[in-house]
């Protein structure tokens, strides 16, 4: 006959992998008389801190078995948490099963997460192990049934019902339904976060492919933002689900200034996607990477020798369009950086981290931001979803992946090798500038920098004229890097008449020949890629 000390007393099942809190929990939970159930290191655990456990073994009358895989899958567990206390019939049934009700259930999860984010990467047969399943099914169970029972899934949720239910002698009905509700939505979020978890790295293990057979996104709770694009659009920002910790721009520190706005985000993951791709090539010689936004454009980038240097080339690329820009360093930023920026008016800086002058230099503007982004690290391909009316789009995205030894000279002046650095930072910025767009970069003293930025064009020669303008006299002797062919030679005698003298494109039109013919006779140097890259 399973096990029951107290039929009066409510009972709590406690059985969690990560046990920070639990203790707390349970003592206060026992001094209100309540019965604890538990397993495995919670049991040992609660025992070891002087509090009278009930293992599950003995309410269930069965021992664990399996190495404990199974050990709560049993009607005296599931009983207790899914019947029906309004219901006569439930629990006559119940008292003729000799089972008890459990009044709250406190799981957390196997952390498969972790194990999936190993490197190098854990055996298929460590990982299956962390598959939970009692407490997924636990969750599931006391989350429908929660108006009779409680359940909890983060530590943070324990204070709160300690102190309601401290306040009314102990009692579950203390507990009032909109609590409940909060707490089983909560649970439900929570299993559907790792089981997409679980989904997405036995996808990636078991069938492979670059893009994903189904998406399945998991978030963290959202966070309300003062408006979307305009201020009639509500919004929220919300953190990818991780039981490692929140990633990339979820994880930046803030220092200073009032909150991000849905704008800010799009702006500094676009300046973040810019500066990872070039920290690919950061060299001694060229160790500070400096790139401005503006409405998810970039105004501006440069690499250099000295971080003063390299933000002075990328503000000068457009300082016009740099008027309330969003501006992310490589490197942490130094107080002589901080004095050039002086009284330039930016909404967002992103960096790995800033000396303390800097920041008190940077912090005397009250409203500007200043983020702190723990791993700054060079960015890798990646999976980009859009949504669509009636569904998503995905595809695999990240830096340039030229094989630049492969990119053919096609022209009768041939490209001097010194160049293909250049070509090659150019192209990381081009990357991430809206199509149509031409990218106008040349060497600086001691790293490179863009000079004019033509964006988001649906005419590509239009494009080259906007990036024209924006560098005036700086195009001459530039390079002109464009993110797709020229369908005329009319994009080619532009260039010339600015003063460029190379051109990098993927090629592919049927009219190359005739762009070629137009570089020759203008005596320009062209670079065929083989690669596109096309933003919308």
């Amino acid at each position: 006959m399973p096990l029951r000390r107290d039929m009066a007393a409510p009972r709590a099942l406690l059985s969690v992998f990560h046990k920070d809190g639990i203790v707390e929990l349970a003592k206060s939970l026992s001094n209100m008389g309540w019965e604890i159930l538990s397993t495995g290191g919670t049991s040992r655990k609660l025992r070891e801190s002087g509090i009278e456990v009930i293992d599950v073994s003995d309410a269930t009358g069965h021992p664990e078995c399996f190495d404990g895989r199974v050990k709560t899958l049993h009607p005296a567990i599931h009983g207790g948490i899914l019947v029906r206390r309004e219901r006569a019939d439930d629990m006559e049934t119940l008292a003729q099963l000799g089972y008890g009700t459990i009044d709250l259930v406190c799981v957390n999860l196997y952390p498969f997460e972790d194990v999936a984010a190993k490197d190098p990467p854990a055996k298929l047969a460590e990982l299956i192990e962390m598959i939970d399943i009692g407490g997924p099914t636990m969750i599931r169970s006391a989350a429908k049934n929660h108006k009779d029972c409680l359940v909890l899934t983060n530590s943070k949720q324990y204070d709160k019902i300690m102190k309601t239910l401290s306040s009314a002698d102990g009692k579950p009905s203390a507990i009032d339904i909109d609590s409940r509700r909060a707490l089983a939505l909560a649970a439900y979020q929570c299993t559907a976060a790792y089981d997409a978890a679980v989904s997405n790295e036995l996808e990636s293990r078991f069938i492979g492919g670059e893009v994903p057979n189904r998406i399945h996104v998991a978030s963290e709770l959202g966070t309300e933002l003062r408006y979307g694009e305009n201020p009639h659009q509500p919004a929220a920002f919300y953190p990818a689900s991780s039981s490692s910790g929140p990633k990339g721009l979820a994880s930046a520190i803030q220092h200073g200034g009032k909150e991000l706005s849905f704008n800010n985000y799009l702006d500094l993951d676009g300046a973040l996607r810019i500066a990872r791709g070039l920290l690919r090539d950061v060299d001694q010689e060229r160790s500070h990477s400096c790139v401005v936004i503006k409405h998810s454009n970039p105004c501006g980038a440069a690499v250099d020798s000295t971080q003063v240097g390299a933000w002075t080339n990328a503000l000068a690329s457009d300082p016009e369009s740099a008027f309330g820009c969003v501006i992310a360093f490589t490197s942490i930023v130094e107080k002589a950086t901080a004095e050039a920026i002086g009284s330039h008016f930016l909404e967002c800086i992103i960096a790995p981290g800033y000396d303390d002058e800097a920041l008190k230099i940077l912090s005397a503007k009250k409203n500007r931001r200043m983020l702190t982004i723990p791993e700054f690290l060079p960015r890798e391909d990646e999976v980009r979803i859009r949504q669509i009316d009636g569904g998503w789009v995905a595809q695999i995205q990240g830096p340039p992946s030229i094989d630049w030894d492969s990119v053919k000279c096609v022209t009768q002046l041939k490209t001097d090798a010194n160049l293909v650095a250049l070509a090659s930072f150019g192209s990381t910025v081009l990357s991430e500038v809206k199509s149509n767009s031409i990218v106008l970069v040349a060497q600086s003293e001691t790293g490179f920098a863009t000079v004019g930025i033509g964006p988001g064009q649906t005419s590509r020669v239009e494009a080259v004229r906007i990036a024209a303008r924006r560098a005036g006299k700086r195009a001459i002797g530039s390079m002109m890097v464009s993110d797709a062919f020229f369908p005329f030679r009319d994009g080619i005698d532009a260039a010339h008449e600015i003063g460029v003298t190379t051109v990098v494109q993927p090629g592919g039109s049927m009219r190359d020949q005739e762009c070629i013919d137009a570089a020759d006779e203008h005596k320009m140097s062209m670079l065929f890629t083989g690669q596109r890259l096309f933003l919308h």
